[in-house]
């Protein structure tokens, strides 16, 4: 058996990216899949290379996932996330979840150690409880930025729709030496949504999918229009009706955009390692890395890259 040759493709969300987070972003996204790489390399799975992606992510501000998320209309971080292995179609998942910075962490222990994909809220605190996870005050997942957001849109003359553009869900995907495709994607929701609301990236097939007769895949916009298209599984489809990933990804966002009128954004890897980063939306911060080179970008057409070493380098003077 021919041994694959790794991949790692992550995503810090498609939305509008404020000239100002810019370079946080690249600098996010980029850190991500170099970690997920370096995973890879030593012959890590490809579940543990999102994982790690995922949550490198969660822990930096810039993104609204961990560390960072938007706050519900009570003023409160409500996370969800989810994991997914190709392998065998096992599933992990935590939704409306409070009080723990790695929400990806906890979907993974769902996967594991229960017989369930999905745990909700109370039920998933206790199980984080249970295994040992954490609690960490909720003001530690606040920041300034997400607290300005908020009180801006409870002004009476607020139009909260317009800062759900600025969106950031993070995802990853990837395909290991084995051949083994994964993906991970974890956010904490729409600013100012309503309390206990659930949005795509909980749902297998929505926020995610991965099969390893496929590919795999993590996406990133309005939730809600994700649900409706099953955004996550319709990519994989189309690449089983033999699309290329590119390909698949732009049909299926154009179908979201036409028939209900949502943007938003997606990675894809396909069982044959090739990938793809595509986005409906202004931008999308995107990184990947294969055979040993790093692209990146968060503008339409854009696409640096650097072989992984430069890369590495320049991370360790702090890009």
């Amino acid at each position: 058996l021919g041994r694959m040759k790794p991949v790692i493709v992550v995503h810090g969300g498609a939305g509008r990216i404020f000239k100002e987070r810019e370079e946080g972003c690249r600098a996010g996204v980029v850190r991500a899949a170099l970690r997920g790489y370096a995973l890879l390399k030593q012959g890590g799975s490809a579940v543990d290379a999102v994982e790690e992606a995922v949550r490198s992510m969660e822990d930096d501000p810039h993104f609204n996932a961990g560390c960072g998320s938007v706050l519900n209309e009570k003023g409160e971080v409500e996370m969800d996330a989810i994991i997914m292995d190709g392998k065998n179609l096992d599933s992990g998942a935590v939704s409306a979840v409070k009080c723990i910075a790695n929400p990806i962490k906890l979907a993974r222990l769902v996967m594991e150690k229960t017989k369930h994909l999905l745990l909700t809220d109370h039920g998933a605190h206790l199980f984080a409880q249970a295994m040992g996870i954490p609690e960490i005050p909720g003001e530690k997942l606040v920041t300034e930025r997400s607290r300005e957001r908020w009180k801006k849109n409870l002004e009476p003359d607020s139009n909260p729709e317009e800062f759900q553009k600025d969106l950031g869900t993070v995802g990853a995907v990837a395909i290991d030496s084995e051949g083994n495709v994964a993906c991970a994607t974890s956010t904490g929701g729409l600013s100012n949504k309503m309390i206990g609301r659930v949005g795509d990236t909980a749902c297998i097939g929505s926020g995610g999918y991965a099969d390893n007769c496929s590919g795999a895949t993590s996406t990133t916009g309005h939730g809600e229009s994700i649900m409706k298209v099953v955004l996550a599984r319709l990519i994989l489809y189309h690449m089983e009706q033999g699309m290329s990933p590119e390909v698949a990804a732009d049909t299926a966002l154009d179908y979201m955009k036409t028939r209900v009128g949502g943007l938003g954004g997606v990675i894809v890897v396909n069982k044959a390692g090739e990938w793809a980063a595509r986005f409906s939306t202004k931008q999308m911060s995107w990184a990947t890395v294969k055979d040993d080179n790093l692209h990146y970008g968060i503008y339409a057409g854009e696409k640096h890259i650097k072989s992984v070493d430069e890369a590495l380098a320049s991370e360790r003077e702090g890009f």
